[in-house]
């Protein structure tokens, strides 16, 4: 049976502000609960931000990205990974390069990192003000991860917005850097200048694109065509990201109280499609993992 892994991100602190269900970004009892119960519901990958801050404005380097508590990130790896085998991957790809090398001390199994630019704004309720980030990442960066992130035994998961991810992929797999298979999430819908339209013709176009040997996942933020793409891809041997960050409604629409219930949405919809859910063992066996030391 092909096994699906499931990813789950709980932080919607940026993405859905107005989210009441989400508990504040330094109470990280009640956020590693959450990853706790979405494991135990089918979960196998946990992508997590730590604590982190945005930056109010643009920097004078031209970006403006969100600035990482290296002890708030230590302190919910380990609340997570004492209590339940799961992999570990770190989120917060806006975050500066040092920052992020910084953070591989931690010792992630994988860590996230955007293979094209970043642009984003998040603005879903318009009672709070847009949460915006910006940044260019030149090749010459996206080498110094690789090889950072292979000194340091940690996979990185590429993010890739459009195509021009993939070109980015091949060229920094030619150097060496990456290993096969490669990890890639696809982000469709997630608004700002980065966008690509949450439609199924948009997934099957990334997917006829993607280079060999890349195994995929998809997140998609929103609410009305997440769960119709979350089906397709499914359908087409893909594997899926929920949680609060990308969508944190339901497919009747209403708001899931827990990130547990819309990972039991997925499991549902997975073994419709005659896929199991991957338990932590065997989505390491397909993302190229090592067995966790003991």
């Amino acid at each position: 049976m092909d096994k699906v892994i499931i990813t789950v991100t709980v932080d919607s602190s940026m993405s859905y502000p107005g989210n009441k269900s989400m508990p504040p970004i330094e109470d990280l009892d009640a956020i590693a609960d959450e990853y706790i119960r979405s494991i135990d519901s089918g979960a196998s990958l946990v992508h997590h931000h730590g604590v982190h801050h945005l930056e109010e404005t643009i920097q004078a380097d031209g970006r403006q990205l969100s600035k990482t508590d290296f002890d708030g990130w230590k302190v919910l790896t380990e609340k997570i990974r004492f209590q339940r085998d799961t992999i570990i991957q770190f989120g917060i790809a806006s975050a500066r390069l040092e920052e992020k090398i910084e953070l591989m001390k931690l010792k992630p199994d994988m860590m996230s990192f955007a293979f094209n630019v970043h642009d984003e704004y998040f603005r879903p309720d318009l009672a709070y003000p847009a949460n915006e980030q910006y940044a260019i990442h030149p090749r010459s960066e996206l080498e110094a991860f690789a090889k950072a992130a292979r000194e340091n035994g940690v996979k990185p998961e590429i993010e890739c917005f459009y195509t021009g991810a993939f070109w980015n992929i091949e060229y920094i797999r030619e150097l060496g850097l990456l290993e096969d298979p490669i990890w890639a999430t696809l982000f469709l819908g997630w608004p700002g200048g980065a966008w690509t339209p949450p439609t199924p013709d948009s997934l099957l176009y990334l997917v006829n694109h993607l280079p060999a040997n890349v195994n995929w996942n998809v997140s998609v933020m929103n609410p009305k065509q997440q769960w119709r793409i979350l089906a397709l891809a499914l359908a087409t041997a893909g594997h899926v990201r929920v949680g609060w960050e990308d969508n944190p409604y339901l497919p009747d629409g209403t708001l899931a109280s827990s990130n547990a219930q819309l990972v039991d949405e997925v499991v549902k919809l997975s073994r419709i499609m005659d896929r199991e859910p991957a338990s932590a063992e065997e989505a390491r066996q397909i993302i190229g993992l090592p067995a966790p030391d003991k």
